[in-house]
């Protein structure tokens, strides 16, 4: 890993990494908050899952973490959202290819080369950045839209290895919305019989853990209604009888006001479960 960016903030520091990934056969770009008791000792890692059109650079720029980040000694870990390169396969629109890698791993061509964001993030980052920086294995994960969605979907596969989920906006059903049928076909093809164990709306019926989730909605979000639909994991979770802190805030749109305005109960959240 080569640090290419190096700044001060709230006593610690806000890094970015870049390093070569042998899941996703390309360049990648990594935003890190080191907090200033990481000087002394390893901490907990919370990592963060960005939405359509986002880089490594919008999280850190744009959602004011870094101050929480340093009050409760948590690393703030903020990937990029899909491999990059120009031998990496793309398409038109914001919704589909760079910038949208949905954090699966994509079965189809021309993406399945490189679209393997979900391994990335489970296996891959982890690994580098628990040897590489004082991290301990103690983990949490989060995001935002598709991010939120690709958070929700890991914790729920992944049992034991997350102490706490939670999810800004989340496509909460992939497999019954536009922006997640129209990457679903690209990415895994037309039958949809797989595309239910990348829905978090349809994993949580066969969830192992019970681990919690915590979801912040805006009620002013422009695509509430036509992308997010948080009523199918309501009605999943009330079904399986799965934990579900399900927030619908008045006024608040889709954007990082929303969240900058909210990062901080989140991260307190994980830092408890982090330290509990």
């Amino acid at each position: 890993m080569e640090r290419i960016e190096h700044r001060a903030a709230f006593g610690g520091w806000q890094d970015v990494y870049q390093h070569r990934s042998a899941v996703l056969g390309c360049e990648m770009k990594v935003a890190v908050y080191l907090p200033p008791q990481a000087t002394t000792q390893k901490l907990p890692v919370l990592y963060w899952l960005s939405g359509l059109t986002c880089t490594e650079q919008n999280f850190i720029t744009k959602a004011g973490a870094q101050r929480y980040a340093a009050e409760h000694g948590v690393i703030l870990v903020a990937p990029d959202t899909s491999p990059r390169g120009d031998d990496v396969a793309d398409a038109e629109g914001y919704d589909l290819g760079k910038g949208a890698g949905f954090y699966l791993n994509a079965t189809e061509q021309p993406w399945a080369a490189h679209y393997r964001m979900y391994d990335y993030i489970v296996d891959e980052l982890p690994g580098l950045i628990e040897a590489h920086l004082p991290a301990t294995d103690a983990r949490s994960i989060s995001g935002h839209s598709m991010g939120g969605h690709g958070a929700l979907l890991i914790a729920l596969r992944n049992p034991g290895r997350y102490r706490s989920v939670s999810a800004f906006s989340p496509i909460v059903a992939p497999t019954r919305v536009p922006w997640g049928q129209k990457a679903f076909s690209a990415y895994l093809g037309e039958d949809r019989a797989g595309w239910a164990q990348w829905d978090a709306s349809e994993l949580v019926a066969a969830a192992a853990e019970k681990l919690p989730l915590l979801v912040d909605q805006g009620g002013g979000d422009e695509f509430l209604d036509s992308q997010l639909q948080p009523q199918w994991l309501q009605a999943a979770c009330t079904a399986a009888g799965h934990p579900l802190q399900l927030r619908l805030q008045p006024g608040y749109d889709h954007s990082y006001y929303f969240i900058s305005s909210f990062i901080g109960e989140h991260i307190a959240y994980h830092a408890k479960a982090l330290y509990g």
